[in-house]
């Protein structure tokens, strides 16, 4: 099973900070972890995890509206969709809510952070097609 392409699959976690550098340390003596870091489009540094040579999640400041609508620092999972816009419409039909919009990141792909109707939160991604 290739995680980025299977509808319904778990495929990356994402942890949103106030103080990436720090948490990164933490994690790194924790886990092992080795990290590569890439520009992000509005700014900052992505710190891309890896585990045994395998990009497995990042870490990111905390965007300042989330930090402004008092989100601690959390990690947050994403699960494979075949269509972002199709997924956060049928999110609405079932009851739950789309809490950012399906938004495009740049050479990564698409995706949407929604909540069920219990409130629990998810990120939801169509990946942009990968070369080779």
């Amino acid at each position: 099973m290739d995680a980025y392409t299977t509808h319904g699959a778990f495929s990356w976690n994402e942890l949103m900070t106030s103080d990436p550098e720090t948490a990164l340390g933490f994690y790194k003596q924790l886990f092992g972890w080795t990290t590569d870091t890439m520009p992000m489009a509005q700014g900052g540094t992505y710190h891309v995890v890896k585990a045994a040579g395998s990009a497995i999640g990042g870490v990111m400041k905390m965007p300042a509206e989330a930090a402004a609508g008092g989100m601690p620092p959390t990690w947050g999972g994403y699960v494979t969709v075949t269509n972002v816009d199709a997924c956060a419409a049928q999110v609405v039909k079932l009851g739950g809510k789309v809490l950012h919009p399906p938004t495009d990141i740049p050479s990564v792909g698409r995706f949407a952070v929604i909540a069920d109707p219990q409130g629990a939160w998810l990120n939801v991604i169509t990946y942009a097609q990968r070369s080779g």
